[in-house]
């Protein structure tokens, strides 16, 4: 954006050349020479800003559906938010999080490569301790996972990424499958050290203990789709999805709706005198032929045209013709 100068400073630098303390020459040459901008090659800019707003709303869904559904595991309190999207080499991740750690390293079919869902062990345990009967304290100190508690962290974490398979939908259809769960992050090399991730932080609190969970996302795993999250693709999507819902949803109601069906076996006229002399046993001829068919109407509109009989003991009618759109009902 260019800068606008005040008619103050306009006077100033007008003063400053009449009186030589500035060179006219100087600022031209100032002006011709190249801006030089500092670019570090270890740290690449591969999301756009526009990527990392479409990251962030994704994931703001995700953290949406994990609150939903470890309240609904753990019977506890739990609140998961989003606290930042940032892009950094994958070396620098790994030497940010805790030595000893929960690492579910994934895939998600049909994205190429494998993804990491970092929980810190405060939360990790917090959840161990929930799912086994407990208040869901952190202890003090964490030791290595047993082999019941690595199984019991696995089915919960495998379920857990039904939640991100969710909030992925309007990008792409992704199906998250577990590989493995580690504990030690210098055994997880799933990219190169300087291969540029997205790391999306999420802040979690379960009853009274707290910490994060990181999701890792390489770009090379990703990037097949980068286009797709664009801020324009990303609404485009949503309103196409939304509507395709709308019409399914009208389509729905409209199946569940109930019209009322009436064959007319035919018409007549009487007095008021005659229909208040009415006794049982009268009869009251219709003018109406045998052989003519019976109309049949939805609602009040004329729609068939059938004929009246009897199936297992019960009065029926058989449709003979469908009435077509803009047929007016013959009068008698």
């Amino acid at each position: 954006m260019v800068d606008v100068l005040s008619q103050n400073e306009i006077d100033a630098l007008l003063a400053a050349l009449s009186s030589g303390e500035m060179d006219a020459e100087e600022l031209k040459k100032e002006e011709t020479q190249k801006r030089v901008r500092a670019y570090e090659f270890k740290r690449a800019t591969r999301f756009s800003k526009d990527h990392i707003r479409s990251l962030t709303r994704i994931h703001e869904n995700f953290a949406r559906f994990l609150t939903t559904y470890f309240s609904a595991q753990l019977r506890t309190f739990v609140q998961i938010n989003v606290v930042g999207v940032e892009q950094l080499p994958y070396d620098e991740f790994i030497r940010s999080i805790p030595k000893m750690t929960i690492l579910n390293i994934f895939d998600a079919e049909p994205l190429e490569g494998r993804m990491v869902l970092e929980v810190h062990p405060n939360v990790a345990f917090a959840m161990l301790d929930r799912l086994l009967g407990g208040s869901g304290t952190s202890p003090n100190k964490i030791n290595n996972l047993t082999e019941i508690e690595t199984t019991v962290m696995e089915r919960i974490f495998s379920r857990a990424f039904e939640s991100l398979q969710e909030a992925w939908k309007t990008v792409l259809e992704i199906n998250p499958r577990l590989e493995a769960l580690e504990t030690n992050p210098q055994f997880m090399q799933i990219v190169s050290p300087n291969e540029t991730i997205a790391l999306i932080s999420l802040s979690t609190k379960i009853g009274d203990t707290t910490g994060m969970i990181n999701l890792c996302i390489p770009h090379v795993v990703i990037e097949p789709v980068m286009s797709r999250l664009s801020i324009h693709h990303w609404f485009v999507s949503q309103k196409k999805t939304r509507a395709v819902e709308e019409v399914d949803a009208l389509q729905a109601r409209l199946n569940k709706a109930k019209l009322p069906i009436i064959a007319e076996l035919g018409n007549s006229q009487i007095t008021i005198r005659e229909f208040l002399s009415l006794s049982a046993g009268d009869v009251i001829p219709l003018y109406k032929p045998t052989d003519e068919a019976l109309q049949i109407k939805v609602g009040e509109k004329l729609k068939y045209m059938g004929s009246p009989g009897i199936v297992k003991g019960k009065h029926a009618v058989q449709i003979l013709q469908v009435v077509n759109e803009g047929v007016e009902e013959i009068d008698e």
